[in-house]
């Protein structure tokens, strides 16, 4: 058992120090290669930041599966299963794809398409949904051509689920890293709980996910200095959607009958995997609401699903008054709360105290969202404790505080060679998206933008 682990480990670093170390010259490519579009309406970002962070992290990947197929457990995968070769094939193709887009833009419609074609490209390799297992029924066996489709259109729903939710910095990486260890739990259990060698594959495309995020999250994480771009989300929700496809629709849920020890406890192992959909959607459960409540946002509006707007939850939590750092936090703590938490359900389903827990960690993150719209004021005697944003500030001591401020003004106002202007006549920076957050006016920065395009 320890072997293996091991092993993983390996893999897991090799990919993300291999991710790490090529992030750096693909920075400096990007810059170089012009691919730093100019600033949105819908960005939250305010300096244009280069793009093409997905080249490093497609070069983790090629450097995971190179190691794992050369250790003595893990090359068993490739030996016995095609699956991590179809997905390097798909990986490629949805990778170029994105690489384009990030350079010199690709319709919607044509992204589309080749996220189908890399799909139906595994699919020709073996990566595919055979069969589904419904509660009260058993397993369903599958045609080609419905197997094909079911299976492709997880793969399009689980990209740009993973697509619409990298909008800011560190978001989409460590929220796809979350769920590649919940991932990883349950896959792993699966195979050596069980001995289904059938979950190998999703094991080591979890391991694989997790070392990619993990070596790009230093780079993107606030201040971001580079962008994964499509070619970077796109390439993350293609290999989440590999092993969903993997463990869900190529473990025999007859075999697990056997190997559990009876048809309830194979029941109960099964829970998260009844319904090839239900996996990927409870593991990316976050960015999949997103992209639905996206959908109908804009369809409601008239415009087509694939309009880009500024009215996904991440910008929500922005403009409720979190700030960026905050937001990414919240947004980690809800896809950890409902991945791990139906990794725990799927193994004990029968204990009250993993849904109590649930729903304890529920509540406190309701509490967390909410938390901008009231300003607690710390009573007098234990204003000494709290920062300063949350003492009573006294009436008498607004003028003087008013008056030390002043000279400073003047003085900064001085150096730049313009008149002073009173304090009371400047322009307000709106409350939200420019206010509480960590993105405001950034024109203390001229010089250093200045600097860095040089480069």
């Amino acid at each position: 058992m320890g072997q293996p682990v091991r092993e993983y480990l390996l893999t897991l670093c090799v990919t993300a120090a291999v991710t790490y170390l090529l992030t750096g010259p693909v920075r400096k490519f990007a810059i170089a290669a012009g691919a730093m579009p100019e600033i949105r309406a819908r960005d939250v970002h305010r300096e244009p930041t280069p793009r093409l962070g997905g080249i490093a992290m497609f070069g983790g990947l090629c450097a995971g599966l190179l190691v794992a197929s050369h250790l003595t457990n893990l090359k068993t995968v490739f030996e016995n299963s095609n699956e991590p070769r179809a997905l390097l094939s798909g990986a490629a193709l949805i990778w170029i794809l994105g690489v384009l887009d990030d350079k010199w833009g690709v319709d919607a419609l044509v992204k589309l398409g080749g996220q189908m074609i890399a799909a139906g490209v595994m699919v020709l390799q073996g990566l595919t949904i055979l069969w589904i297992p419904i509660p009260g029924v058993g397993t369903v066996s599958l045609t080609p051509m419905q197997g094909t489709l079911l299976t492709v259109a997880l793969v399009v729903i689980t990209i740009n689920a993973v697509n619409f939710v990298d909008g800011l910095d560190g978001l989409a990486s460590g929220m796809v890293c979350i769920a590649a260890a919940a991932f990883f739990m349950y896959a792993y259990r699966m195979w050596f709980g069980y001995g289904i060698e059938a979950a190998a594959p999703a094991t080591l495309f979890s391991v694989v996910l997790m070392g990619m995020c993990l070596g790009f999250l230093p780079h993107n994480m606030h201040p971001a200095r580079i962008f994964m771009g499509d070619s970077g989300s796109m390439l993350i929700g293609l290999v989440m959607a590999a092993g969903a496809v993997s463990v869900t629709g190529q473990v025999d849920p007859d075999l697990l009958n056997v190997k559990a020890g009876g048809l309830r406890e194979a029941t109960h192992a099964m829970v998260p995997v009844y319904i090839p959909l239900l996996l990927p959607l409870t593991i990316i459960a976050v960015p999949v609401a997103d992209l639905i409540l996206a959908i109908v946002r804009r369809t409601w509006k008239g415009q087509s699903p694939f309009a880009a707007d500024r009215g996904h939850l991440h910008h929500r939590l922005l403009e409720i008054g979190h700030s960026h750092s905050r937001a990414v936090l919240i947004m980690y703590f809800w896809s950890a709360l409902i991945a791990f938490g139906a990794v725990a359900y799927s193994a004990n389903n029968a204990s009250m105290w993993i849904v109590l827990g649930i729903v304890l960690l529920s509540a406190v993150g309701l509490v967390l969202l909410l938390l901008p719209r009231f300003t607690p004021r710390a009573p007098l005697w234990a204003e000494w404790m709290v920062p300063p944003r949350y003492r009573r500030l006294a009436p008498a001591t607004a003028p003087a505080a008013a008056a030390d401020a002043t000279p400073a003004a003047a003085g900064v106002a001085a150096d730049d060679g313009s008149a002073a202007e009173p304090e009371e006549e400047r322009e307000p920076v709106p409350a939200g998206l420019h206010g509480a957050t960590a993105i405001g006016d950034r024109s203390r920065f001229v010089g250093r933008r200045k600097a860095d395009s040089h480069h």
